[in-house]
């Protein structure tokens, strides 16, 4: 009997894409890049926290079928250099937080597989956020590992909920997610309302200079007819 070996098998890929658009709507694309933004800026100064977004995540070696692209997570203990994707086994850390903007067609799978899985590689907190208000009341629902399950983080009486792992609060705020510095009460600002802001900052000052200078003029006058 002849026996026909097995071919060396070739090095195993690991696609960059599931061939899934990024998010549903606009609104969803706006709350994934205002918390990438926000939170970047957050652990600007922190080199081991690693800020990324759907980008693939493999978590199995062996077996690229095996992965997750969740919508915004956090890794500590992760320099800050940019990864196509993630393989778990060779960074040797998983994602401490983990964000998914939920829809009509995937609250179900958000807090269904998707929520064990990430309770089985160690994700310590995990926030869905509904933000078209088609499925979950309150839109915006944490939860913390405990143990080998999630519990329900609850909100304070204004619908504010706290994460230890990032140190902020979120709270849906005028029909949007936002991040609050816990001290301050500050929303934390994406770039682009940071720009607009400084601006009108900016314009304030300007006409509070040009008003101010018209009163001393108009002093100027009144003092040169006294004299």
């Amino acid at each position: 009997m002849t026996i026909v070996p097995f071919p060396p098998q070739s090095k195993i890929h690991y696609p960059e894409s599931d061939g899934k658009p990024m998010a549903e709507t606009m609104k969803h694309i706006l709350v994934i890049t205002y918390l990438l933004d926000v939170l970047m800026a957050w652990f600007k100064d922190r080199a081991d926290m690693y800020v990324g977004g759907n980008n693939m995540i493999y978590y199995a070696e062996g077996f690229p079928k095996l992965s997750f692209a969740p919508d915004v997570y956090l890794i500590p203990g992760l320099d800050k250099t940019p990864r196509r994707i993630i393989k778990l086994w060779e960074e040797k850390s998983a994602p401490s937080v983990i964000f998914e903007i939920t829809s009509r067609a995937t609250w179900e799978v958000d807090l269904g597989d998707k929520m064990e899985l990430y309770a089985q590689i160690g994700v310590r907190e995990y926030f869905v956020y509904d933000v078209e208000h088609e499925e979950l009341d309150p839109p915006l629902r944490g939860f913390r590992l405990v143990g080998s399950t999630y519990e329900r983080l609850r909100p304070n009486e204004d619908g504010e909920i706290f994460s230890q792992e990032m140190q902020l609060a979120l709270q849906e705020i005028d029909g949007t997610l936002r991040l609050i510095h816990p001290r301050t009460r500050e929303i934390l600002k994406n770039y682009v309302e940071s720009a607009e802001a400084a601006r009108e900052a900016e314009e304030q000052t300007r006409a509070l200079e040009q008003e101010n200078a018209r009163l001393r003029a108009e002093l100027e006058k009144l003092r040169g007819k006294q004299d």
